[in-house]
């Protein structure tokens, strides 16, 4: 898993309310159990038509969407069932964090075990950036900001053992690994 200390980049806007994990990932790719090539399946109905082509109008299917790394979504994102693929998607194609002003909870913690960061933005903050697709905002993870083009700055809410993790590029596991030497000293003193 990557680390994120702060994150700038254009922003993707998907509009819709309550964008559920099967449109973000739909079931019938669910058969994998490598993370590699989700992204190419990311949107996949909104995406593509019947045959596969490429919708020209579909957000990530322009040409000012490639390389960025933030997507802006409407309220309730991630709803749905509790699908890990979801966040594996959107991280295979590039995104690195998701802004909404409701992210739905297995979904939010998902993205946090993974390496995706889901931020939770006041509705004024997530109005200006539905209105303005492809503005270039700066995350800053180690104060928990997000700034605007026009100067805003927006604090937005993270569990602060989450947020140790995305900072120092580690899962669960990794941070338990990491604590071997005083799991093992603790274990030798208490046999």
């Amino acid at each position: 898993m990557d680390a994120i200390r702060t994150l700038e980049s254009p922003t993707v806007v998907l509009p819709y309310t309550n964008i559920d994990t099967d449109q973000i990932i739909p079931a019938r790719f669910l058969t994998t159990t490598t993370k590699e090539g989700l992204g190419r399946q990311l949107f996949a109905d909104w995406r593509y038509d019947a045959d596969g082509t490429p919708k020209a109008d579909f957000p990530l299917n322009r040409p000012e969407a490639h390389g960025c790394t933030i997507l802006v979504a409407g309220r309730n994102f991630g709803c749905g069932s509790s699908r890990e693929h979801a966040p594996w998607a959107l991280l295979d194609y590039g995104f690195r964090a998701v802004i909404s002003t409701e992210i739905a909870d297995i979904f939010r913690n998902n993205s946090l075990k993974n390496g995706l960061l889901p931020i939770v933005v006041e509705e004024p903050v997530h109005e200006w950036l539905l209105a303005n697709p492809g503005a270039r905002v700066r995350i800053d993870l180690e104060s928990s900001t997000l700034s605007l083009p026009d100067g805003t700055t927006a604090s937005f809410p993270i569990e602060a053992f989450a947020r140790y993790c995305l900072l120092n590029g580690i899962d669960e596991l990794g941070f338990l690994l990491r604590q071997d030497a005083a799991i093992a000293k603790y274990e030798s003193a208490h046999a």
